[in-house]
């Protein structure tokens, strides 16, 4: 009995359940399109979130199986359920088959272009799995990819429209985290590639650069995308500003966000040059500095788009 329990908790550990706050990105466009408080479409973008979470699941689970061998000579991975040997990996193929399929079926009866959408992921992941992972600079895409089909999952499962701006966003910081992940691993592990090959082909400064070039853009895009594409202020006082000066325009509400994400980016890129992004989940959910920025940045959001001061959805 003890060992049963001690497999079933392993199992769930191995489906990395503190991993889902990645799938939240899926409210993203109910947010942005106005949408946030329509009951109808706020639990097909819940269900969205646990279906993504059920295939999210079954791709850790997957990757755990094809790396347990490598992951035994990580600092930290070796604790994992099937590499240090709580979770076997036959189990641990069989849950995953079960997890997709059942995230399969069920994004089918939420919407085609989902089901779709998620398919891809999970033949995505499969590839990464199996040796797309392996390959510097793919390995980054398909990381930062999968954020993007978690946001336009999000678009597709409520029919709402993503400006070409929001998807520059969404690229940019999708990016910037995939290329973080990679160099704070490079600062742990070094580029010996006995934990993952990939590594072995990239150098510091080439991270370095990517974390500069893609937190650079990150920023840049949501200042864009906040100066075209922001609602329009319908609260007097906020049009009264507008008249007194042209640099507060009454289109331009969600500006006032740049200077929340510009700290967030900054406060983020500082972890991963100490070495403490390789878990960007974490960092989201345990960093003071970080979680605050998250939450100001929400609240600023909802309340420019929800508060009442705005007129119209951006996306």
């Amino acid at each position: 009995m003890a060992n049963e329990t001690k497999t079933i908790i392993g199992i769930i550990k191995a489906c990395r359940p503190v991993h889902a706050i990645k799938n939240a990105s899926i409210f993203a466009a109910l947010i942005f399109s106005g949408l946030l408080f329509e009951k109808g479409l706020f639990m097909r973008a819940v269900e969205g979130f646990f279906i993504f979470s059920l295939a999210a699941s079954a791709t850790y689970l997957l990757n755990d199986v094809f790396d347990a061998d490598r992951d035994k000579q990580h600092p930290i991975k070796k604790y994992r359920p099937i590499a240090s040997g709580v979770v076997s990996k036959q189990l641990a193929l069989w849950t995953a088959l079960v997890l997709g399929i059942a995230s399969l079926y069920w994004a089918s009866l939420l919407s085609d272009l989902f089901f779709i959408l998620l398919a891809f992921y999970l033949a995505m992941q499969v590839l990464y799995s199996l040796f797309l992972k392996n390959l510097h600079v793919i390995d980054i895409l398909i990381i930062a990819t999968g954020f993007v089909i978690r946001v336009y999952s999000g678009a597709v499962i409520i029919d709402a429209h993503l400006s070409v701006w929001f998807l520059l966003c969404v690229i940019s910081i999708a990016l910037f985290l995939a290329s973080g992940k990679r160099r704070a691993e490079l600062g742990i592990l070094g580029s010996t590639g006995e934990t993952r090959k990939s590594l072995v082909k990239y150098q510091p400064e080439l991270l370095n650069a990517y974390v500069t070039m893609f937190g650079n853009a990150a920023w840049m895009s949501w200042a864009l995308f906040t100066f075209f594409e922001s609602p329009q202020a319908k609260v007097p006082l906020w049009i009264f500003l507008a008249e007194l000066s042209q640099s507060i325009a009454v289109n331009k509400l969600l500006m006032i966000t740049i200077p929340v994400t510009i700290f967030g980016i900054m406060r983020y890129q500082s972890l991963i040059f100490r070495g403490k992004s390789e878990a960007p989940e974490r960092l989201l959910l345990t960093d003071t500095a970080l979680v605050a920025s998250v939450i100001l940045w929400i609240f600023l959001v909802i309340w420019i788009l929800y508060g009442g001061i705005a007129t119209a959805p951006v996306i």
